[in-house]
């Protein structure tokens, strides 16, 4: 009788295991989470977090802000697969994708689902290559998941996509159905292969952007230094220096040329008579290409989050003036920021956009000679009504990192 009984107790427990295991999300029923949220990361000495709240209350309104993301933007796109829906027709382009899979590796941990979510996002981007090279991402496509508008692509969502690849080999290791690290290091290359000028080791718009002046143009929303450097570090590639280098080197460039007194940065940079230049209306995108306009509303966050992880001076100074800058042209109130600059500090925008103030809060960590003023960007930022997609995917991005919540390869 006690064989059976242990007989029957073994069969037991293995139906339980069975429902265990068949309840769990695919893809993490046996994935371990190295780096659950929240991290509460160490930033460089001498920069700042919000003080007029609690850690566990900053994590709480992240927590807060990528759930309605997730139920607002996170969609399903067939078997297997997701996508980000970044408007009300529908369609995705590669840089909400590249958003929706740098928040679901972060998220993790606290969302039992987000590795379900990064593998569908995954599936998603292999199945949408472009017909330049097939490891990077067709940055268009329609409500049908078709792509539109040229099948080619756009260096920031393949930035995003590659760094997003470094990270989830670190949260959930490269032993299961996707071998994450092989993945990144073969879009990293592709990113060298044909999204960088080899010669100025400038970062190009796309895989497209390879000759006349689109070959030598950049855009400063691409300055995503901290990718960079982890770009380097998983490959060996050493031409990554240059990248990074040379990326520092636009920045003051840029500052010290046509925006000492505010530390801007245009949307697009052209390179015309040996040197950097703010492009001129309409170049890619509309009168305000030269522009702090919808663009480099982003740079603040994305230039400032290289500082806080490594500690790398370079952009310092001009951080350190648009800073300033910002806090005296809105007299220290976030509700006063405007979705458009001219170089010189003009205004042009109406609306306070979350995509506009909340980087802001990102590049206030720098020193504590801001810290109220970063108190307050928090808390405006964390109390913030659903805009669209970019807002809200920004507002995230900022609130991730001011409460200490952003980690790098």
């Amino acid at each position: 009788m006690k064989k059976d009984t242990k007989l029957r107790l073994s069969w037991k427990s293995l139906i339980v295991v069975c429902l265990v295991i068949s309840i769990l999300p695919a893809g993490s029923a046996f994935a371990a989470v190295n780096k659950p949220f929240p991290q509460h990361t160490t930033y460089t000495s001498g920069s700042i977090k919000p003080n007029n709240v609690t850690q566990t209350s900053m994590d709480n309104s992240v927590k807060n802000k990528w759930d309605a993301w997730k139920t607002a933007y996170l969609k399903p796109a067939g078997t297997g697969k997701y996508y980000v829906k970044y408007n009300s027709d529908g369609e995705t382009v590669s840089e909400a994708h590249g958003y929706g899979m740098l928040f679901t590796v972060l998220m993790a941990g606290y969302d039992s689902n987000a590795q379900t979510y990064f593998d569908g996002l995954y599936n998603y981007y292999k199945a949408h290559p472009s017909a330049i090279n097939p490891y990077l991402m067709s940055w268009k496509q329609n409500s049908s998941f078709q792509n539109i508008e040229g099948e080619d692509s756009a260096t920031d969502g393949d930035m995003d996509i590659a760094f997003s690849l470094l990270l989830a080999d670190k949260q959930w290791g490269s032993s299961g159905t996707i071998n994450y690290l092989q993945a990144a290091k073969d879009i990293i290359n592709a990113i060298m292969d044909n999204e960088i000028n080899q010669t100025q080791w400038t970062i190009r718009l796309g895989d497209w952007a390879n000759s006349g002046s689109y070959n030598t143009a950049t855009r400063p929303s691409d300055f995503m230094l901290n990718h960079l450097k982890a770009f380097q570090q998983a490959t060996g590639d050493t031409r990554w220096t240059n990248v990074i280098d040379k990326t520092y080197t636009i920045i003051n460039s840029l500052y010290t040329g046509y925006s000492s007194s505010t530390g801007l940065l245009p949307d697009f940079v052209v390179y015309s008579g040996g040197v950097y230049k703010p492009a001129a209306a309409n170049f890619l995108e509309d009168a305000n290409d030269g522009n702090y306009n919808y663009n480099s509303c982003r740079t603040p966050w994305r230039i400032a989050t290289d500082y806080l992880i490594t500690g790398d001076s370079r952009a310092l100074t001009q951080l350190n003036k648009m800073n300033s800058w910002i806090k005296t042209k809105v007299s220290s109130t976030p509700g006063s920021i405007k979705d458009g600059y001219k170089l010189n500090g003009t205004v042009f925008g109406s609306y306070n956009s979350g995509a506009f103030y909340a980087p802001f809060g990102v590049s206030a960590m720098t020193s504590s000679t801001y810290q109220s003023w970063l108190n307050s960007l928090w808390s405006h930022t964390a109390s913030s009504a659903a805009e669209d997609y970019y807002e809200d995917s920004i507002k995230l991005f900022s609130m991730i990192v001011m409460s200490g919540n952003w980690w790098t390869y």
